[in-house]
């Protein structure tokens, strides 16, 4: 997952699956808050994007690393 920016923020539970019982929203389950714990962040591997302009003598190369978050979702 992308670097979190808010980590106070809670998703809304659009599916809970507990042993055999499924409960479906609709869209949306009410009374149901997750719960996320942030175990690290990392960086990831090198990525680079190329632009190319033709017949112009343009060309760009960057690189950059994205920052991704393991998280821990609990109910």
């Amino acid at each position: 997952m992308d670097k979190l920016l808010d980590k106070k923020a809670v998703p809304e539970v659009l599916l809970l699956v507990d042993g055999e019982k499924v409960i479906l929203g609709k869209p949306v389950i009410k009374d149901e808050k997750l719960k996320i714990e942030v175990l690290e962040e990392e960086k990831g591997e090198k990525l680079e994007v190329q632009k190319y302009k033709a017949k112009s003598r343009y060309r760009k190369k960057i690189g950059f690393r994205p920052i991704f978050s393991k998280i821990k979702v609990k109910l």
